[in-house]
């Protein structure tokens, strides 16, 4: 890494954009099948379901401890449906979307559960 500082970091990122995109693809094409075996992994898909958590506005302070409770919870803490595969049995993390400077996780519930907006 060219930068130890964030901000400096994001600049030379947003600079040589092209050039970065072109390194990656071009390191995914040589490397296929070490990228697969790699996206396979639980490591992996932990990372990935983690960013997509502070995507989506989900503050925590141990993230590595609410994806082992988000894998561990079997039921719906709502209506108590088992948690499964994907539609309405789907896992969802519930959070308060007004409160964005602090812990706003309310429970892991069922897709349908979450959508319903229930423990409001």
């Amino acid at each position: 890494m060219p930068y130890k500082d964030p901000e400096k970091m994001k600049e030379y990122r947003k600079r040589n954009k092209e050039k970065l995109n072109k390194q990656a693809r071009e390191y995914h094409i040589k490397n296929r099948d070490k990228v697969k075996l790699y996206q396979d992994t639980n490591e992996y898909k932990q990372v990935r379901r983690i960013s997509g958590w502070k995507r989506q506005g989900i503050l925590c302070f141990d993230y590595n401890l609410l994806h082992d409770l988000f894998f561990k919870t079997t039921h719906c803490e709502y209506c108590g449906i088992f948690l499964q595969g994907r539609g309405r049995d789907c896992k969802c993390v519930d959070h308060d979307h007004s409160i964005t400077d602090k812990f706003n996780i309310r429970g892991i519930l069922c897709k349908s559960c979450n959508n319903k907006d229930v423990l409001n």
